[in-house]
């Protein structure tokens, strides 16, 4: 019994222990990040394609890099600290945590300046003016019930509750909530034209977006028109850690330089968002201050240029459509497609691995074994794989253990699924008849020998079609991972579906794929099952 006791715990403890070792080896947090930047020479800057322009978006020609407004902001900025630009992919609302987590120097994505992240995070000086621009449907109705941005405290006795979408953790979202709470549903999305496409469909009855969005998407959205002048301006400012003093000051040169020399508004007037309000940022620049020049910002804002009628901007959207959107995105998409497997591949076996170990475990240890085994089934078990991604990605390296992303999205799908395999594979240990047992150690065999020649054999055969039911919603599952930045299949479909708004055939395709990667573990299943007369009646 012994022998099996430490079989089992040091299997358990290699399995778990040994993802770390074999994935990659954890970073640590530095205190320095201009000191840490320009001895690495590269600045790593947060933000999140999927938002799409102006701010971040995939290049035309090459849709695996970026570009954008911000992307040509983040490359001055390094270019004046003499090192290289490093792009860092991750979900927009979590950007935060990526810096808190020392994932990133700096954050720079359209970030508004509040109060509160002033609190956790210093801001630099503001490098954008932006106000927020309620858009509606292009129709007599729309035109009748919504004439201004006021008329959302008032709603027609004839109609339900307006609903108005907004992106998930916005300035946008926040001045809904707390000015029209009463009076409007307010409908949260992850990307910004997901929400405009709804108010043209009839889904919503109006959008709320910042207007360097609104500007720079509306020849995509003929149908819709912009209400009343844009309202609550704000400002857009770059994150670092508290207490970054001389990353902050070195960026805050930066723009100055750039707000100064004309740079900011060349790159500005090329993306077709440079308007009246920005010049703002002239006295921020000359003066070194910010809050002083609100109050201008506050009138300057409501005299922003009107919508573009028709293309005027950067002409950074590839409007393809049918085969040509195959022939022009099909490979990028194969190759988020091969990261999919890869984590899938790797992540799969070590979480039969681990369940098997904790199914013997619990079935055969002692109790001070067999406990901490079920506490950990049921609480994996009992938490979502997204949770336990952010607990891997974003919370240890609070306790100093900064794990890389691949690392941690093959360690949060393999515990996760362990616990699922430890429970398919204790049902399984469980229909062995209890004759062979006692039939191997009647031979002389020890229990850890008839455990491994005789037991699991014959338990493996019979969890093979659970098993692999679970292979294959692992490939689905591996979407989650795009929370701790890693671009697979489902997260590069958002981002090139936001981008080139061919969204039926990005859909398309990212379908056959997945159908592509199962259908054929469908077939081997079954192969195998024959092979093993599993489930066939004799």
């Amino acid at each position: 019994m012994r022998t099996v006791l430490a079989s089992v715990m040091a299997s358990l403890i290699a399995s778990m222990g040994g993802l770390v070792l074999i994935l990659g080896s954890p970073t640590s947090a530095s205190a320095d990040a201009l000191s840490e930047l320009r001895a690495g020479g590269v600045l790593i800057w947060g933000g999140d394609q999927e938002g799409g322009g102006p701010y971040i978006l995939p290049r035309p020609d090459d849709p695996e890099q970026v570009t954008g407004f911000e992307v040509e902001l983040a490359a001055q900025l390094a270019s004046y600290l003499n090192v290289k630009p490093q792009f860092y992919q991750g979900q927009w609302d979590k950007q935060l945590d990526l810096l808190r987590a020392s994932k990133v120097h700096v954050v720079l994505n359209g970030y508004e300046w509040r109060p509160e992240r002033a609190d956790l995070f210093d801001a630099t000086i503001p490098y954008f003016v932006y106000g927020l621009q309620l858009l509606g449907r292009d129709d007599a109705k729309s035109r009748e019930t919504l004439s201004s941005v006021e008329a959302l405290r008032n709603p027609n006795a004839d109609l339900s509750r307006r609903r108005v979408g907004v992106l998930t953790g916005s300035a946008a979202e926040e001045y809904m909530r707390s000015q029209f709470g009463e009076t409007c549903e307010t409908i949260n999305y992850d990307g910004n034209t997901d929400a405009m496409r709804d108010v043209e469909n009839g889904k919503l009855d109006a959008t709320l977006q910042d207007t360097p969005i609104a500007r720079y998407y509306a020849a995509n959205f003929p149908h819709l028109r912009a209400v009343g002048s844009p309202v609550a301006p704000g400002h857009y400012v770059a994150y670092v850690r508290k207490g970054e003093t001389a990353l902050l000051a070195a960026l805050n040169e930066a723009i100055i330089l750039l707000i100064r020399n004309g740079g900011l508004e060349r790159i500005y007037r090329s993306y077709g968002i440079w308007d009246e309000p920005q010049a703002a940022l002239l006295g921020i620049a000359e003066h070194g201050k910010f809050y002083g020049y609100l109050n201008s910002a506050v009138r300057s804002v409501e005299k922003a240029a009107p919508l573009p009628t028709s293309q005027e901007v950067k002409d950074t959207v590839q409007r393809v459509r049918g085969f040509e959107v195959v022939e022009k995105y099909g490979f990028t998409l194969l190759k988020s497609a091969g990261l999919t497997v890869l984590l899938a591949l790797i992540s799969f076996p070590l979480a039969i691995l681990i369940g098997l170990t904790a199914a013997i475990g619990r079935l055969y240890g002692p109790g001070y074994v067999r406990v901490p085994l079920t506490v950990y089934v049921e609480l994996i078990r009992g938490t979502p794989l997204m949770l336990q991604l952010y607990f891997i990605f974003f919370l240890l390296p609070e306790l100093g253990l900064n794990i890389p992303a691949f690392t941690t999205a093959i360690m949060g799908l393999a515990i996760n699924y362990s616990a699922y395999e430890a429970e398919i594979y204790r049902a399984g240990l469980q229909s062995v008849p209890p004759g062979q047992m006692e039939a191997a150690l009647s031979l002389g065999m020890s229990k850890a020998q008839a455990i491994r020649r005789i037991i699991v054999p014959q338990a493996v055969r019979i969890v093979i079609p659970p098993v692999v039911n679970d292979f294959i919603a692992l490939f689905k599952d591996t979407s989650v991972c795009s929370v701790v930045t890693l671009v697979e299949l489902t997260k590069r479909f958002s981002v090139l579906a936001m981008s080139t708004q061919a969204i039926v055939e990005m859909a398309a395709m990212t379908c056959v794929l997945y159908l592509l990667m199962s259908y054929p573990l469908s077939l081997l299943s079954r192969q195998v099952e024959r092979r093993l007369g599993v489930g066939v009646v004799t």
